[in-house]
């Protein structure tokens, strides 16, 4: 009769830590709760944004710049980058949460960057949904055009701040 060891389960694996202290595998990743691949999906689709950003307002640097002016495509191509942008970002910092455990800033913070993209994207087509200072077809991004894309991206900022998952100071018990 011969005995058969069993293999180590993933309890009794020991992983080393940043400190030389040795941990078992599942308390390990008890503490990452967030998931790499969302992680690095939504920085991809950030980058991703980001180059659709500057192809729409920037066109110059790919060597595709036709036009004097700002007009109705290049818009659109750059409130879609700033869409992506945006949402590659969101799913990014949401990534580092855990599942239903946010704080109120950071669902303030989240319904910021909405609202954000949604005054970009009427700012900056003012003159196509026809409540800006020039008509179809001579579209034209203009500067107060120009300002209210700028807030909206403030507000997006700020919401981006709010989302950050800030760790606690501990407080010493006396």
């Amino acid at each position: 009769m011969s005995m058969q060891k069993n293999p180590p389960t993933e309890e009794s694996e020991k992983i080393p830590t940043a400190s030389g202290a040795v941990n078992s595998k599942s308390e390990s990743e008890s503490k990452n709760t967030y998931s790499k691949y969302r992680i690095r999906f939504g920085l991809a689709l950030a980058i991703f944004g980001y180059l659709v950003f500057l192809l729409g307002a920037r066109p110059s640097l790919f060597g595709l710049d036709r036009s004097p002016v700002v007009g109705f495509v290049q818009i659109s191509v750059f409130l879609f980058g700033l869409g992506i942008l945006t949402t590659g970002s969101y799913l990014t910092l949401n990534a580092l949460w855990p599942e239903g455990k946010k704080t109120i800033a950071a669902d303030i913070g989240t319904r910021l960057i909405s609202t954000g993209y949604v005054i970009s994207v009427f700012t900056g087509m003012a003159d196509i949904f026809g409540f800006g200072s020039h008509r179809l077809p001579e579209v034209f991004f203009g500067p107060l055009q120009a300002r209210g894309m700028s807030m909206g991206m403030m507000t997006i900022a700020v919401g981006f701040l709010l989302l950050i998952r800030y760790k606690r100071p501990e407080r010493k018990k006396n």
